[in-house]
């Protein structure tokens, strides 16, 4: 597009991303480069102080295993995620972040995260592998240290507000990616030996609870839109997990976290009625046995528990908050000043617990008069996410690390350096990395460190400048603005700029796109359940849909960034879809139910399904991968 000035950036190592994995992996990639001669280029679509899914704040690291201090080992946290994952976990994946993840906390502590400790100077645990933080600058501690890192590469790597649209692919590699600045008429072309993407989950592609005065509101940051999963996808990576999408029940309309109630105050859930449904639906679990007979509990099946009072009009569902503090001061209701004093701390822990990472429930308990020692809060189950870091696991299938595989697992689990995906170049960690469950802020921040190191060897080993066509610079330049020329070509066809018959804008795109998963893919309004009719009636309407693609207009580069973020929310929707369709079987009952096949089937399914697109052809693959355990 004329008037875009384009702007070449060449690197030995490209960093997509501004988030956890990204910064994990800027420190540590720039230690081995500055060794070698490396150069290192970081894009990040927003500001990398408040970027990311820790953005707003954190109250607790969800991952610290406590292995030096002979608290946990590797070993157990590879169990708890098994279990918690109803059996589909990558183990080398998941014991490779365990036996990291303790040093980055460390580290984090070192730069100036301020965590928990008791009189005797050990760590305040929230549950078994959590540490209570006072985490509201936790990203930008976490980014100094990663921008400081780059630095000692030279001044100017860091390129912040650029969005990156797709990959640079040709001859089957990764050659580096291509986007534009969201505050300049600028047209990047970045191009690298070796190339990251971490640009964070999918949010937003189901319809959400918060509407109307709401909108925008969701537990997941709203900017994380699918760019990792479009990235892997559009450069013809095999993606796993793609079914697993995560619901958290959180605190109602303000998404505000939960789990300091549970694990911290020991708080129960209810519903309306005072019955506690984990107590009560216990038997629901011999359904899903092995999984559902041993603690913890699958966060799934603790969802399923809740939904099925729900389904049976005893909701809504209440945290009792007035209890739980009740309970912590009643020790010391026989001194009146010393009870009071304790109420206070518990008071103020309620309302931090949000101040830290969720301000708007605080907003919303204050515009509520609500005091959480007097009464109770509801909470619910939100709409689906796409995370590979938290408990969901969807994202690319990467090789693990080559001194973990067994003679089983060898050919099937690595064919490189960790990280990599299955296209040549191109490594994905953080959210983008599929099958390595519950890795949260802290473990992705110690795989982006493990990954950044294979970057740097990666490299090493295949020192080879990229060289990529002119015609398809111009080719990929053409299709970024294209929004934008079809807005002007278009624009005074109607006198209002909103209905038009030439052209959809982002908005109404993405209201499309969210009705058809809310309603066809087991959305809220569906209560999570789908089955093979809904699922290829949604198949047939996001062909519909992806038919506009080309027809998205653009005003602005801010709303051309919204263009492409709706763009890769249908990729990701797409791959969930075909996914969701090819295993027939119930295993997530509370995150989906196929009530077609409403059961597990553990001799059929108790495998990785993962699928692959054809970047030439649009052609899909799917694709079944055994499971093989590593640790008993």
């Amino acid at each position: 597009m004329s008037g875009f000035e384009t702007v070449v950036v060449e690197s030995d190592i490209l960093i997509l991303g501004g988030g956890m994995a990204a910064c994990g992996a800027a420190v540590e990639a720039a230690y081995w480069a500055k060794k070698n001669g490396l150069s290192i280029a970081l894009v990040d679509k927003a500001a990398m102080d408040r970027s990311g899914a820790v953005a707003m704040g954190l109250s607790a690291l969800n991952q610290y295993v406590g292995i030096a201090a002979g608290d946990n080992t590797a070993e157990d946290y590879v169990r708890y995620v098994r279990q918690d994952l109803m059996g589909v976990a990558r183990e080398d994946l998941v014991f490779d972040i365990a036996r990291h993840v303790d040093s980055t906390v460390h580290l984090f502590e070192k730069w100036g995260l301020p965590i928990w400790k008791d009189a005797e100077g050990k760590y305040v645990h929230e549950g078994r592998w959590q540490l209570m933080i006072n985490g509201e600058s936790y990203k930008i501690i976490v980014a100094e240290a990663a921008k400081n890192a780059l630095k000692e590469l030279g001044d100017d790597n860091i390129y912040e507000r650029v969005f990156i649209t797709g990959p640079i692919v040709e001859d089957g590699k990764c050659k580096g990616a291509v986007g534009f600045s969201t505050r300049e008429n600028k047209f990047y072309v970045f191009k690298a030996k070796a190339t990251l993407a971490a640009m964070g989950g999918a949010v937003h592609v189901f319809k959400p609870r918060s509407t109307g005065e709401g909108f925008g509101r969701s537990w997941y940051p709203p900017f994380n839109t699918g760019s990792s999963a479009h990235f892997t996808i559009a450069a013809g990576a095999e993606m796993t997990c793609q079914e697993v999408r995560f619901i958290p029940i959180r605190f109602k309309d303000a998404y505000g976290p939960v789990g300091a109630w549970f694990l911290l105050f020991k708080s129960r859930a209810t519903n309306a009625f005072g019955g506690e449904y984990m107590v009560e639906r216990r038997p629901e679990l011999q359904k899903w046995a092995p999984y559902g007979l041993v603690k913890p509990i699958p966060a799934n099946l603790r969802n399923w528990l809740g939904m099925l009072d729900i389904f049976d009009g005893k909701g809504p569902i209440y945290m009792r908050t007035e209890e739980a503090i009740g309970r912590l001061a009643e020790q010391y209701k026989d001194d009146k000043r010393a009870y009071r004093k304790k109420m206070r701390e518990l008071e103020n822990e309620a309302w931090e617990d949000f101040l830290d990472m969720t301000i708007s429930q605080a907003h919303l308990w204050a515009a509520t008069n609500t005091k959480p020692e007097e009464r109770s809060s509801e909470i619910a189950a939100c709409e689906p996410y796409f995370i590979g870091s938290h408990s969901g696991a969807s994202g690319a299938w990467i090789s693990g690390s080559a001194d973990l595989q067994t003679d089983e697992t060898r050919d099937e689990y690595c064919w490189g350096p960790y990280g990599l995906t299955t296209v040549p170049s191109l490594f994905a960690a953080g959210d983008a990395s599929g099958a390595s469950s519950h890795k949260f802020s802290s473990g992705s921040h110690a795989e982006g460190r493990m990954v950044g190191k294979s970057l740097v060897q990666y490299v090493l080993e295949h020192n080879e400048a990229p060289v990529v066509s002119d015609a398809t610079i111009e080719s990929l330049k053409a299709e970024i603005f294209h929004p934008m020329e079809v807005f002007e070509a278009h624009k005074g066809d109607t006198t209002d700029p909103n209905v038009n018959p030439a052209y959809i804008r982002p908005r109404q795109f993405m209201y499309r796109l969210q009705k058809i998963m809310d309603e066809y893919a087991g959305g809220v309004s569906a209560a999570f359940a789908t089955n093979k009719v809904m699922l290829d009636r949604a198949m047939e309407l996001l062909a519909f849909l992806r038919e506009d693609n080309d027809k998205l207009a653009a005003e602005s580069l801010y709303e051309l960034e919204r263009a492409w973020e709706n763009r890769h929310r249908l990729a990701q929707a797409e791959a969930h879809v075909r996914t969701l369709l090819f295993r027939e079987e119930t295993r997530w009952p509370g995150y989906y139910f196929r009530s077609d096949t409403p059961k597990m089937d553990d001799d059929s399914w108790k495998v990785f399904v993962n699928c692959k697109k054809d970047p030439a052809s649009d052609d899909w693959e799917m694709i079944k991968r055994p499971i093989y355990s590593i640790i008993d």
